[in-house]
């Protein structure tokens, strides 16, 4: 999750997180985010293998708003088609991109 969609969000209320052990594909489903205005599932940018899951969300999901890149991560995938991460943004290539789909809506 980032911070641009955490701005549409709102404040989150609870977090539906799978257990390790489970796979994850590119861009599907692995989960779901509950907030003040919505539920959004949340998919996953490369498939693998889901080899740690944050617990902590389950007791605090308030840490995907107060610290996303740090205590609010939400799990740690093993990939298994490394050629996957060559198509992800870099964070200003997806700051950009943000800002765009927000001009045209």
């Amino acid at each position: 999750m980032n911070l641009h969609y955490q701005d549409h969000l709102g404040e989150v209320v609870f977090v539906d997180l799978p257990e390790p052990g489970g796979s994850v594909k590119q861009g599907g489903s692995f989960g779901a985010v509950e907030s003040v205005k919505a539920t959004s599932d949340v998919n996953s940018p490369i498939s693998g293998e889901i080899i740690e899951v944050n617990a902590s969300l389950k007791e605090t999901p308030g840490l995907i708003n107060s610290s996303p890149y740090e205590g609010g991560w939400m799990i740690k995938v093993k990939p298994s088609s490394p050629a996957e991460l060559d198509s992800l943004l870099g964070p200003k290539e997806y700051t950009k991109f943000c800002e765009e789909e927000d001009a045209a809506h």
